[in-house]
Protein backbone atom coordinates (compact mmCIF):
# COMPACT_ATOMS: atom_id res chain seq x y z
CA UNK A 1 0.00 0.00 0.00
CA UNK A 2 1.09 3.35 -1.02
CA UNK A 3 0.14 6.97 0.58
CA UNK A 4 -0.78 10.19 -1.73
CA UNK A 5 3.02 10.96 -2.52
CA UNK A 6 3.89 7.03 -4.10
CA UNK A 7 5.72 6.21 -0.67
CA UNK A 8 4.87 2.83 1.02
CA UNK A 9 2.42 3.27 3.78
CA UNK A 10 5.23 3.48 7.46
CA UNK A 11 2.59 0.54 8.83
CA UNK A 12 3.53 -1.60 5.62
CA UNK A 13 7.44 -1.22 6.18
CA UNK A 14 9.48 -3.62 7.24
CA UNK A 15 11.79 -2.47 10.87
CA UNK A 16 14.76 -2.63 8.22
CA UNK A 17 13.23 -0.37 6.08
CA UNK A 18 11.56 1.97 8.49
CA UNK A 19 15.16 2.53 10.35
CA UNK A 20 16.98 2.88 6.73
CA UNK A 21 14.48 5.20 5.13
CA UNK A 22 14.44 6.98 8.63
CA UNK A 23 17.77 7.44 7.94
CA UNK A 24 17.87 9.16 4.81
CA UNK A 25 15.51 11.77 5.46
CA UNK A 26 17.60 12.60 8.85
CA UNK A 27 21.03 12.70 6.85
CA UNK A 28 18.66 14.80 4.06
CA UNK A 29 17.79 17.16 6.37
CA UNK A 30 20.97 16.97 8.29
CA UNK A 31 23.32 18.01 5.57
CA UNK A 32 20.62 20.02 3.61
CA UNK A 33 20.13 18.13 0.40
CA UNK A 34 16.46 18.86 0.70
CA UNK A 35 14.28 21.31 -1.01
CA UNK A 36 12.25 23.64 1.19
CA UNK A 37 8.90 22.50 -0.73
CA UNK A 38 9.68 18.69 0.66
CA UNK A 39 11.06 19.69 4.36
CA UNK A 40 7.53 19.43 5.67
CA UNK A 41 6.75 16.40 4.00
CA UNK A 42 9.71 14.63 4.62
CA UNK A 43 9.93 15.88 8.61
CA UNK A 44 6.25 14.37 8.64
CA UNK A 45 6.81 11.08 6.79
CA UNK A 46 9.97 11.16 9.46
CA UNK A 47 7.89 11.71 13.02
CA UNK A 48 5.17 8.82 11.54
CA UNK A 49 8.03 6.05 10.74
CA UNK A 50 9.57 6.95 13.91
CA UNK A 51 6.14 7.06 15.79
CA UNK A 52 5.86 3.31 14.07
CA UNK A 53 9.42 2.20 15.34
CA UNK A 54 8.31 2.97 18.89
CA UNK A 55 5.06 1.63 18.21
CA UNK A 56 6.71 -2.24 17.27
CA UNK A 57 9.30 -1.73 19.90
CA UNK A 58 6.64 -1.46 22.35
CA UNK A 59 4.52 -4.38 21.30
CA UNK A 60 7.81 -6.71 20.83
CA UNK A 61 8.84 -5.41 24.91
CA UNK A 62 5.37 -6.31 25.94
CA UNK A 63 5.59 -10.02 24.46
CA UNK A 64 8.34 -10.40 25.67
CA UNK A 65 7.35 -9.66 29.36
CA UNK A 66 4.10 -11.64 28.89
CA UNK A 67 6.31 -14.50 27.50
CA UNK A 68 9.03 -14.21 30.30
CA UNK A 69 7.11 -15.91 32.98
CA UNK A 70 6.80 -19.42 31.32
CA UNK A 71 10.92 -19.64 31.42
CA UNK A 72 10.11 -20.25 35.60
CA UNK A 73 8.10 -23.04 34.97
CA UNK A 74 11.07 -24.70 32.90
CA UNK A 75 13.49 -25.26 35.72
CA UNK A 76 11.05 -24.93 38.64
CA UNK A 77 12.67 -21.76 39.59
CA UNK A 78 11.12 -18.05 38.61
CA UNK A 79 12.99 -16.06 36.26
CA UNK A 80 15.67 -13.76 37.74
CA UNK A 81 14.12 -10.10 37.54
CA UNK A 82 17.27 -8.30 37.75
CA UNK A 83 17.10 -6.42 40.72
CA UNK A 84 18.95 -7.56 44.31
CA UNK A 85 15.68 -8.48 45.71
CA UNK A 86 15.09 -11.41 43.85
CA UNK A 87 15.82 -15.10 44.47
CA UNK A 88 18.86 -16.31 43.64
CA UNK A 89 18.89 -18.96 41.11
CA UNK A 90 22.27 -20.63 42.25
CA UNK A 91 21.45 -23.88 43.20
Amino acid sequence: MTDNHGLMDVEALSYEQAISELDQIINQLDTGQIDIDSLQNSFRRAVDIAEEIDRRIMRAKSEVEAILPRLSGLSGKAAPSGDATSESIVE
